[in-house]
């Protein structure tokens, strides 16, 4: 047996293997248990409102090590939590898009065994599993933009409502309202979260955890200690609002004299040839007219 088989045998059979392992040591009764268990405590009318969960999901979270299902709900949370995306559904949806890619990729060394073909089945296999991170990390960076790019403007609306007379909550509310993107709907979970019974220190600091903007967790650790020590948030979102408008116009700055860099290339490989053609190419083909 050739090596290029033997690592397509094992391709297939070692996580068909892993796989069947998983389901015959899954310990359903005790999960089934547990569920029951923790499910008493909010039974209504004799009726467990807990159900089981889906086998698949039990399967999935078992791949999945806890570190790593930590730091995909991070990413959600940065991403803030889309309905089309909840934690067990990407937890799922990444074991099997890997063995969909490794289909396609048997699927492609059937069709011409060669090492090149295990190793596009390999990283089709890998881009499968990965491809969900990408797509929930690519929306929370950009969520997290979002964010950064509205916090001066809401600022500034949160300090004029507290100077006409405004609470804060209700300088809160007022932005949340009156705002359309993240972070207006950051800011009325926060309110939210305050309304049902939450500790207002805890709702703040919430609302820094499900963000990663260094000006917004500045501005909430700023309202905190504002809150705490009585002093007044007038001044607190005065200073706040000062400092994200420059700290707004200096990115502005930054980005505009990075801009030459990065043109730089593009121009050298696309711009500079053409311009050359057109400028030396005539005079090119006379000289070759004239030689020969």
């Amino acid at each position: 047996m050739t090596p290029i088989a033997f690592l397509a045998i094992a391709a297939v059979v070692l996580p068909l293997a892993y796989f069947t392992w998983v389901l015959v040591t899954l310990d359903r009764r005790g999960a089934l248990a547990v569920k029951t268990n923790l499910g008493q405590g909010f039974a209504q009318n004799g009726a467990i409102a807990a159900t089981r969960p889906p086998l698949l999901l039990g399967v999935a979270k078992r791949l999945t090590p806890g570190t790593y299902e930590a730091k995909l709900d991070r990413w959600l949370s940065l991403a803030g939590r889309p309905a089309s995306m909840p934690l067990d559904k990407l937890i799922i949806s990444k074991p099997i898009l890997a063995l969909a890619g490794a289909i396609l990729g048997l699927l492609a060394f059937r069709n011409s065994p060669s090492l090149q073909s295990v190793g596009i089945g390999i990283v089709i296999t890998a881009f499968g599993y990965f491809v969900p991170d990408l797509l929930v990390y690519n929306k929370g960076t950009k969520r997290q933009a979002a964010i950064e790019l509205e916090l001066p403007n809401t600022l500034d609306q949160m300090l004029i409502s507290v100077e006409a007379g405004l609470g804060f909550e209700a300088a809160m509310a007022r932005a949340g309202q009156y705002g359309d993107g993240p972070l207006a709907q950051e800011l009325m979970r926060t309110l939210q979260d305050m309304q049902v019974g939450r500790p207002r220190q805890e709702a703040y600091q919430s609302l820094a955890d499900r963000s990663s903007v260094a000006d917004l967790r500045s501005f909430v650790r700023a309202v905190i200690q504002a809150d705490k020590y009585g002093i007044g948030l007038a001044k607190v979102l005065r200073t706040q609002a000062k400092q994200a408008r420059v700290k707004r116009r200096q990115r502005a700055e930054e980005k505009a004299m990075k801009l030459p860099v990065k043109v730089l290339f593009p121009l050298l490989v696309f711009i500079f040839p053409v311009l050359f053609i057109v400028l030396l190419g005539p005079a090119a083909i006379n000289i070759m007219n004239t030689l020969l």
